[in-house]
């Protein structure tokens, strides 16, 4: 009897314990997301980042943002996709291409977190990549479900592509056994110093008026 009691008690302070981690997994993501959408939204909006430099792959804090507009997703990206990153936000998949250059720029993020909207994506959805030096606009593609070890769908084609990675099944506990993938083409790209000058009112024009003699 003690020792059934013993048992059940270790059980309920598990559970307690597992549920305590995930909230806190979960409250420390939606905070880093909030506080670097902030900061980025700050440091694009000074223009203290100029279009013209090179690209941000070694640059400190997150490289972008990717917003699905129809799924309400919005999600920081940083570069890597080790688990210090991926418990926070989406993570930029190292040795592919990053917006605005040619290739294939691959996007991992966790199926239950940053990436659980991905289960209603459809084809011909908008994904937009805002970096600091312009917003990249996607239309997907392609939709396909893969096995981990064909990572060739992260291989770089003659177009500018978007590849987001989670895994899959969406609902699986434990380690899931195969990869979601969204392949998406890039459609139209808007660079931040072109978005800054659009912004700016044009001076008033002052006509000259005739001179009576």
């Amino acid at each position: 009897m003690r020792a059934r009691r013993w048992l059940e008690n270790f059980l309920l302070l598990a559970g307690v314990l597992a549920i305590d981690v995930w909230i806190w997994s979960h409250a420390s993501s939606v905070l880093y997301q909030r506080w670097q959408e902030r900061a980025f939204d700050s440091e694009v909006q000074s223009g203290t980042h100029r279009p013209e430099q090179p690209s941000p792959r070694h640059e400190s804090g997150p490289i972008g943002r990717l917003v699905i507009p129809r799924l309400h997703l919005r999600a920081m990206v940083g570069e890597g996709t080790g688990e210090d990153t991926l418990s926070l936000a989406a993570g930029h998949i190292l040795n592919t291409a990053l917006p605005g250059e040619a290739g294939n720029v691959g996007v991992a993020g966790h199926r239950d977190t940053t990436f659980r909207a991905l289960r209603d994506i459809r084809k011909d959805d908008v994904i937009l990549f805002e970096t600091r030096r312009g917003t990249y606009r996607y239309r997907v593609s392609e939709l396909k479900i893969v096995k981990p070890s064909q990572v060739s769908v992260l291989n770089a084609s003659d177009a500018r592509e978007l590849t987001l990675v989670t895994c899959y099944p969406f609902h699986y506990i434990g380690s899931a056994p195969d990869r979601f993938i969204v392949k998406a083409r890039e459609v139209t790209t808007v660079r931040q110093d072109d978005t800054r000058r659009r912004g700016k009112p044009r001076p008033p024009v002052r006509r000259k008026r005739a001179v009576r003699v």
